[in-house]
């Protein structure tokens, strides 16, 4: 979530006289993140946040934005499409597809506790089954199809024994995604970016509530046991190290199992898919630490976290799913 696109005071009026959502009250850049432009847009209605989509299509958009109505629907704490006056949940602003949604209560834990992975995992496996009768269907844009197509981009860039860790890992997931075991994986719609700082919690550090799942613009159909992986790494790691951290990793699978328990394909599917979620964020990183695209508030992320995390779950033991 950076800017990437200015939008000002004029422009945010302008947008809300498209909608029946009250006068502007304030309009401020959300700097973290590297993907799409954000505002904070607060009316004399409520809160809100405004998204200008710098890489995802017009025609792309229905499936993230009608997928949020979806679940909120169902009761997943997710943000809430607004509709326009004329009728539709998505509109254009500087030529960019976009949208305004609710914005929702509470903060997000950059130290999660065990109860912080707990309320996680629960609510992941939820919007999981929540996310069943979804009837659009679209797959993950930065699956394994997008890393074989960028890591001949980003392996100029690397010293040879990460380029042999980078080649190593990719044609593990093209052998695997090959196998009778990754067809039987069940999946459906996921989040595929549920980091730390795309949940919020209300509440207290010792007693936390859920707020809510943001940032939805990752999200395609993949295994759940690829999201539930691409979350284990961000949330249950020692950052410094990427080794696990063993009571909140069993708090979030313990959570989640109990909504969702897992099928045999996926016990034995874990530690690949732990390396599938590391590769993926790898690969997206190094492409965004090397080859950025300008932005007024552009921070890309050190890539060597994931390469870090790719490694560790190479070399140590996985914990085993259980139910």
């Amino acid at each position: 979530m950076a800017v990437f696109t200015p939008v000002s005071d004029s422009d945010a009026r302008k947008l809300l006289a498209r909608y029946d959502l009250g006068e502007l009250v304030s309009l401020r850049g959300i700097t973290a993140g590297i993907e799409n432009t954000n505002y904070f847009l607060n009316t004399t209605t409520g809160e809100y946040v405004l998204t200008l989509f710098e890489v995802l299509t017009l025609e792309q958009l229905p499936f993230y934005i009608e997928l949020m109505h979806h679940l909120a629907a169902r009761g997943i704490p997710v943000p809430q499409p607004q509709a326009l006056r004329g009728g539709g949940l998505i509109t254009v602003v500087h030529d960019k597809p976009s949208t305004i949604v609710t914005r929702l209560s509470g903060g997000y834990e950059p130290a999660p506790s065990v109860a912080h992975c707990a309320l996680t995992g629960d609510t992941l496996a939820r919007a999981h089954l929540a996310g069943q009768g979804f009837s659009i269907r679209q797959p993950n844009l930065r699956g394994l199809q997008w890393w074989r197509e960028t890591a001949p981009h980003v392996r100029p860039f690397l010293e040879p024994d990460q380029a042999a860790l980078l080649d190593t890992a990719l044609q593990e997931q093209i052998r695997f995604a090959s196998t009778p075991t990754y067809r039987a994986l069940p999946g459906g719609p996921g989040h595929c970016d549920l980091f730390r700082d795309n949940v919020l919690f209300d509440g207290t550090f010792e007693m936390p509530r859920m707020g809510g799942i943001i940032d939805f613009y990752f999200a395609g159909c993949d295994t759940w046991l690829f999201d539930l992986a691409v979350g284990v790494n961000d949330w249950c790691v020692d950052l410094a190290t990427g080794v696990f951290d063993v009571s909140r990793l069993d708090a979030w699978l313990h959570a989640y199992t109990q909504v969702r328990p897992f099928t045999a394909e996926e016990i034995e599917a874990w530690p690949v898919m732990l390396r599938g979620a590391a590769l993926r964020f790898w690969i997206s990183r190094l492409y965004d630490f090397y080859l950025p695209r300008p932005a007024q508030t552009l921070k890309p992320h050190d890539p060597r976290h994931f390469e870090r995390i790719l490694r560790e779950r190479f070399k140590a033991p996985v914990r085993a799913l259980q139910n």
